[in-house]
């Protein structure tokens, strides 16, 4: 056998992972089990390697994937690590750092190869070695040079296209135009946009670090107690998740696999105006104490005073009436919508502030951002029916600051209730809030721990 420290270090490596492979497949046989005596012999050093050096090929190493596009697309796949790549000024995976992470498409059986060859000895993975075609790793592998080197160039062939380039009717295609004319195939070259799914991934794990990592936290408490900080703050509003693979992100890539199918998408929207004095509700115990926060804005003033007027001249119960009635009811309602969404813009965590007195549901409503980082404040949030609350503190509001001279009653706050409930504004930013909350939860579950303690 090998002689040489680093190949006999190397070989040791191998050794314990399939060691490990294999405790776990023989936990619950018996040692009298043919299964068992089975198994011994597939985990045979060389009869394992030999058998890994045949399912590899039903796998290939990639940074640019076309599966993203369509579980069913079986188009070409490539492996261009950054430094093959040409830099045009923009960020693309040629940013990519050395260590960056290749992911892997093929046949999800044989994906235990690919954990073989990202197996690190001494800073270096065995698929770094097997390009390399390293000597150390060729004497760990076996005695027989011949064999060796057969083994691996089976491994080396996982990062080669396995046929020509082509695309697929699954996958995204655009007939780009090279000629003069556009009549003929010829006029056209058929380009196949592929996912950078090494890049993809690095950036999930960057966005992930920046949201959720104790750096990321301590950065963010110094900021909402005014303390200095040396590590920097990342924020990434409005940030959306595209789910691929469904059930079986595996059936996508193995990075794909390793965040749980999730991918993030950073915002590409027009700048936001900056609205001045936009300022937490603090000392306050409800923004709909009257007259209130909320009932003090200029736009919800003029609308409550329109619309108290109309009632007060006691219209018939027809339907211009009620359709008036409604409409003066929904503009009240967006500007609910847009008050909630001035507060979320505020930083988040504001309602942490020793100076807020909410009650716990309308901080719930208008500092959801706090879930992020506040375990409390998350597991209460997700524990009561907040949206209920304040859609009745809502109607509640909407009959005092109408009802001085007006007969309101338990009638009329139904209505409001209910009118709020069915509202396409309002139910949009609960379905925000929704999908936004199980997007955090999932990313929390999917941490280093797999749960959503802190």
């Amino acid at each position: 056998m090998a002689n040489n420290s680093r190949a006999a270090e190397i070989r040791s490596g191998i050794e314990a992972f399939l060691k490990e492979r294999f405790d776990i497949k023989a936990e619950k046989l018996a040692p009298d089990d043919p299964k068992y005596q089975a198994l011994i012999e597939q985990f045979q050093f060389d009869t394992w390697i030999n058998d890994a050096a045949r399912r590899v090929g039903s796998l290939q190493v990639v940074t640019h994937s076309l599966k993203q596009a369509h579980p069913y697309a079986k188009g070409s796949t490539f492996y261009a690590p950054p430094e093959s790549l040409t830099s045009y000024g923009l960020v693309s995976s040629h940013v990519l750092p050395p260590d960056f992470s290749g992911d892997v498409v093929g046949d999800a059986a044989a994906l235990d190869v690919y954990k073989l060859l990202k197996l690190e000895v001494e800073g270096k993975s065995l698929l770094e070695r097997v390009l390399e075609n390293d000597t150390d790793l060729a004497k760990a592998l076996s005695d027989d040079p011949e064999q060796a080197q057969v083994w691996i160039n089976a491994f080396a062939a996982i990062t080669e296209a396995r046929s020509d380039p082509a695309s697929h009717t699954h996958a995204k295609q655009v007939y780009w135009l090279v000629r003069d004319e556009a009549l003929e195939d010829e006029d056209y070259h058929l380009l196949a946009p592929l996912y950078g799914t090494s890049l993809a991934h690095c950036v999930f794990q960057t966005i992930n670090h920046d949201r959720f990592s104790e750096a990321a936290k301590e950065a963010r408490k110094a900021k909402r107690e005014g303390i200095y900080a040396e590590q920097s703050l990342h924020s990434y509003p409005n940030l959306a998740v595209q789910k691929m693979g469904g059930t079986k992100p595996q059936n996508i890539s193995q990075l794909n696999s390793e965040r749980g199918g999730n991918n993030y998408l950073l915002a590409s929207l027009p700048p936001n105006w900056n609205v001045r004095d936009i300022r937490p509700p603090l000392k306050v115990a409800s923004v709909f104490s009257h007259p209130g926060i909320f009932g003090s804005r200029s736009e919800v003033r003029s609308l409550v005073k329109d619309l108290k007027r109309f009632l007060e001249t006691n219209p018939t119960t027809d339907m211009h009436t009620r359709d008036l009635r409604d409409d003066y009811t929904a503009m009240l309602m967006d500007e609910l919508s847009l008050f909630a969404m001035q507060m979320h813009s505020l930083p988040a965590g504001w309602s942490d502030d020793e100076k807020c007195e909410l009650v716990a549901e309308e901080a719930f409503w208008l500092d959801p951002g706090r879930a992020e980082e506040d375990a409390a404040f998350r597991e209460a949030r997700n524990s009561v029916e907040w949206v209920d609350e304040i859609r009745h503190r809502f109607a509640s509001w909407l009959n005092t600051v109408l009802g001085e001279k007006l007969p309101l009653g338990d009638v009329e706050f139904r209505h409001w209730k209910k009118t709020l409930a069915k509202d396409a504004t309002h139910q949009r930013l609960q379905d925000r809030d929704r999908r936004w909350m199980e997007s955090l939860m999932e990313d929390l579950h999917n941490l280093p721990g797999g749960d959503d303690d802190e």
